[in-house]
């Protein structure tokens, strides 16, 4: 855990307000961690894609199980985790031009410098996305 001396946790139930407090929670805790705006900017957008993602997963699930937004920062990068129950992987998908919904994803690659997802266990699943700290380059 020496990699990530700055970490934070929270763990919502799947209701319609909870995207909204996902990304206050996560704007607060990275202006406490003074990174830089343009960057908390950018995990803003990336929190509010992965847990609208997490969100919509959970409430296909029988009981509707919480989902957890997980930040963790060190001296190079910044790591957004959204964690949900769900026991099916992650299905990227396409979406049509006229499509209302199907980018986050896309959007996630685009601002992200690298992003995946990973299985902790047959009903827990991790989407996470990284950003480059401005720091890390001097």
């Amino acid at each position: 855990m020496n990699d990530w001396p700055l970490r934070s946790y929270l763990e919502l139930a799947p209701l319609p307000t909870a995207i909204p407090c996902f990304r206050l929670h996560a704007v607060a805790v990275l202006h406490e961690w003074n990174l830089a705006r343009d960057l908390i900017a950018d995990a803003e957008t990336l929190v509010s894609e992965l847990m609208t993602n997490a969100h919509a997963t959970s409430r296909r699930i029988d009981g509707h199980p919480p989902i957890a937004l997980r930040l963790l920062a060190g001296q190079e990068r910044l790591v957004i985790e959204a964690w949900d129950q769900s026991p099916h992987d992650l299905e990227p998908f396409t979406a049509d031009d006229d499509a209302e919904n199907g980018r986050g994803l896309m959007i996630v690659e685009a601002l992200s410098t690298r992003w995946g997802s990973r299985r902790t266990g047959h009903h827990h699943k991790c989407v996470w996305a990284e950003l480059a700290l401005a720091d890390a380059s001097h």
